[in-house]
Formats: C-alpha cells, sequence, structure tokens
C-alpha cells in the first residue's frame, strides 16, 4: 500500500478491497521500519486507530504525521528544540483538530529544525534526518520530517507548514508536491495573529498533485477560508486558459544557482511554452533591500524565542538548551535592531509591490533552491554562526518572497541533479490563485511523467 498515493488508497478503501484499519496499521509498521533509516519522527502515537470508524470524514482512513510544531494531544509539541518541554500536551490544536476532522489519522509528530529557523533537518534535540533519496543527504526544513515519511512512501500525505519555504524546500529535496497557499487560505498557526509581519501558512506534502487537490477541496468544503479569500473548488485537471509566465534563473543579489538548477527551470519553462502558454524570461524582479530586511525580521524571531520563550511556551523552556544557530541568529537581531521599524514598513507594504510586479504575469516560474539536497551536516545547527548564515542564503533564497507577500507558491519536482537528487521548480500566482498553479502543475504533471 505504500506505493498508492491518498486518492488511490481512498479508492481503495471505498471498494472494500482494504480497510482503514489496515491501512493505518500497514502505515504504522511501515512507518517503524523507515524510521529505523531515516530519523524522521518526532515522537510517537503509542496506538493509532483510525478516529472516524465511521467513514464520514472525507479523507478517513489516511494516516498521517503532523509537525512537530502543531500540538497533537497526548504528545510533546517540540518544535525540534531541547529548550522545550518533553511533557505532552493536554489538546489538540485548532489546526490539527480540522485535520481530525477531515478523517485523517496521526501516526506520530515528525521532525524539524529548531523552530524551523534552518533549512536542514538536523536538530540536536533527534539528530538528523536523512533524505530517502540519499541518505547523505538532508531533506531540507523545516518540515523535513515530513517530507522523508512522504518521500518514502511510509504515508501519502503529511501536514507541513511555511514561513519561509518549508514546504517548498523539503518539497524539492525529496521530489515532492509542496504547496504553499495563500495568506488567509487555511487556519493560521496559533499565536500567529500577534506578529507584526504574518509569513506562516499551514498545508501539505504529498507525491501527487491530485493529493495536493484533493486536501484542498476537501478542507475548505469543510472548512471555508478564514481570511475570506474565493473557494479554489474542484480542480482535477490540467487548466484551460493559457497561461503569461515570467521565469527567472538567478538568485538575488546575483548569488550562484547550479548549472543543473538552471537547466531545470529552463526546461521546464520551455516546456510551458510548447504546452501553449507565453514565457518570458526576466532578471530577478525584486531588489537587495528585501533580501535584507527579510533576515532582520527572521533574526528578530530567534531574538523572541530565546527571550520571550518563556512565555510563548511555558515554565518548561530553558532558553540555555537553545542551538548555537537559533543564538547566533538572536544576536545578529541585537546588531540590527534600531533598523526594525523601517524594516517592518517595507515588509508589510511588500504585499503591494508583489502584486505590482504580477500585474503583467500570471505565473512566475523559479527555482525553489539554488542547488539539490546538501550533505548532512553542510547546515548543521552547531556550525560556526557566519559559515552556516551564508551557505543559508546562498541556498534559499528564492521561497520567503511569497512567504512575505501572502501569494501562493508550489514546489513541483521536474528535475534530477547529475548525482541523481530531485530538483524542484517554483510556480508562484497571486493572491488567491491556488486553483491555476495547481491546474498548472497537473498539466506540467501529465507532460513530464514524474509520478
Amino acid at each position: 500500500m505504500g506505493d498508492l498515493d491518498a486518492v488511490g488508497l481512498l479508492a481503495a478503501i471505498a471498494r472494500g478491497d482494504v480497510s482503514a484499519g489496515e491501512v493505518v496499521a500497514a502505515a504504522a509498521d511501515r512507518a517503524r521500519r523507515a524510521d529505523a533509516r531515516l530519523n524522521a519522527v518526532a515522537a510517537w502515537v503509542d496506538d493509532p486507530l483510525p478516529l472516524d470508524p465511521s467513514g464520514e470524514g472525507p479523507l478517513a482512513g489516511l494516516p498521517t504525521f503532523v509537525k512537530d510544531n502543531e500540538g497533537v494531544v497526548g504528545l510533546p509539541m517540540r518544535h525540534g528544540s531541547r529548550a522545550t518541554s518533553p511533557a505532552p500536551v493536554s489538546a489538540s490544536s485548532a489546526f490539527v483538530t480540522r485535520l481530525l476532522d477531515l478523517g485523517f489519522t496521526p501516526l506520530g509528530t515528525s521532525a524539524m529544525p529548531e523552530f524551523g529557523l534552518t533549512a536542514s533537518t538536523e536538530p540536536l534535540l533527534t539528530g538528523p534526518t536523512l533524505n530517502p533519496w540519499d541518505t547523505s543527504r538532508s531533506t531540507g526544513g523545516s518540515s523535513g520530517g515530513a517530507a522523508a515519511l512522504v518521500a518514502a512512501g511510509v504515508v501519502p500525505i503529511a501536514h507541513a507548514n511555511d514561513g519561509g519555504g518549508s514546504i517548498r524546500i523539503p518539497a524539492s529535496c525529496c521530489g515532492l508536491v509542496g504547496l504553499k497557499p495563500s495568506r488567509g487560505r487555511l487556519l493560521a498557526p496559533e499565536g500567529h495573529e500577534r506578529l507584526p509581519v504574518a509569513i506562516t501558512a499551514q498545508g501539505v506534502l504529498t507525491r501527487t498533485v491530485r493529493d495536493t487537490a484533493l486536501f484542498y477541496r476537501e478542507m475548505e468544503r469543510r472548512h471555508p477560508s478564514p481570511g475570506g479569500l474565493r473557494p479554489i473548488g474542484p480542480v482535477d485537471g490540467p487548466g484551460r486558459r493559457p497561461l503569461r509566465i515570467a521565469y527567472v534563473d538567478e538568485g538575488m543579489s546575483g548569488m550562484p544557482v547550479a548549472a543543473d538548477v538552471r537547466a531545470t527551470v529552463g526546461a521546464a519553462a520551455r516546456l510551458c511554452a510548447e504546452l501553449g502558454h507565453h514565457v518570458e524570461e526576466i532578471g530577478y524582479p525584486f531588489g537587495e533591500q528585501f533580501g535584507r530586511d527579510f533576515l532582520r525580521y527572521w533574526a528578530a524571531l530567534a531574538f523572541t524565542v530565546q527571550y520571550g520563550g518563556r512565555a510563548v511556551h511555558g515554565a518548561g523552556f530553558d532558553a540555555c538548551q537553545l542551538e548555537p544557530f537559533t543564538l547566533g541568529l538572536s544576536g545578529y537581531f541585537r546588531s540590527i535592531a534600531v533598523r526594525m521599524p523601517a524594516t517592518i514598513l517595507r515588509l508589510r507594504r511588500f504585499a503591494d509591490d508583489y502584486e505590482s510586479f504580477m500585474a503583467d504575469y500570471d505565473v512566475l516560474l523559479t527555482p525553489v533552491l539554488a542547488h539539490a539536497a546538501p550533505p548532512i551536516g553542510y547546515l548543521a545547527p552547531d556550525l560556526e554562526f557566519a559559515t552556516h548564515m551564508a551557505r543559508l542564503l546562498r541556498y534559499a533564497s528564492f521561497t520567503m518572497i511569497q512567504n512575505v507577500s501572502g501569494a501562493p507558491a508550489m514546489s513541483l519536482p521536474l528535475g534530477m541533479s547529475a548525482d541523481g537528487l530531485p530538483i524542484g521548480v517554483q510556480v508562484a500566482g497571486r493572491l488567491g490563485t491556488e486553483g491555476m498553479l495547481i491546474g498548472l502543475a497537473f498539466e506540467l504533471e501529465q507532460a513530464t511523467a514524474w509520478a
């Protein structure tokens, strides 16, 4: 059953080929065996059972994992950090409650880097999560545990969330489909409303476009957009109109992009043109100031963790246990804190800048990452801070744009590196255009037969 996607599993259950209980039991067995190699699970549900045996939930019978920054009743929520309490939470988060309402059965929580602050899942709390394509390589981050479990065929779909690329980066590293939805499409993480710039979106990782379409269709049927966005509606195949697509294959501030990544993006652009879309190559469209501002804001989040962690995470929080990278990022914030008022103002205005740029295009096509998944240790949490930061900025400078703008963006597995690792291509649109992106993803999936 590990080779079936979510749509295939639900069809098998509906036909009576297999029961929901058998699906969950088989996935739990696969998870234990896979985790012995991949180290992707943060905490386990002791005896997972289908939570909706009546079958009323549209996705009843689907096993999944919840990322370690959302509460699952009875399990600890560690945020990938030794600084948090190992005590189990007393109630599931509001978003997890919605997942349960759909019929998902959690098998446990998935590993992540400490507070999602870097792009590789190697927390000191649990150790590195290994990539199923090559266990010497990273799964990306911060939803790296989820990506490993989906890519390995343990579960067809897993919860993820994205504050700077944390759905799309692991999707690219592990050959998956990863949609970061528009701001307001899904219920935001708890406490998100208190942030000066709301950058994080909930979502899922899947192996097929139809599974991503299924999740959003069923979620919005039961839980309409809390942000009042127009429904995506059912999308079950390629879109029906030609799109205006701008594509970029160069990094921010002239940062280098690997030749195989540029070749993959170029091939995707040519394929879009062959499929009847209007494609235009452009230079990197956003200035260097945006990158500086996002880095400052990211550092402010680390500072908040260090000095406000007890207020957010309870008396069991111990800042002395934070990882060197988190402390380094917090220290960087102290050096630039005086610049934050202007930084916040510019970031809040960026949504308008992005929409103005996208007025001439339907889709922005870019790399997800500057190179394929790096070796374990390349972004280790105890690496010297300046080295870690320089590597991180070179590696992951494309995805943060849509976090700040609030627009949707999707990683699609459209290429392979010279050494056999997946390469993702990002397609992004304007606010509320997930249906268009899913339709384009269906078109590219069918044209390349990546599944």
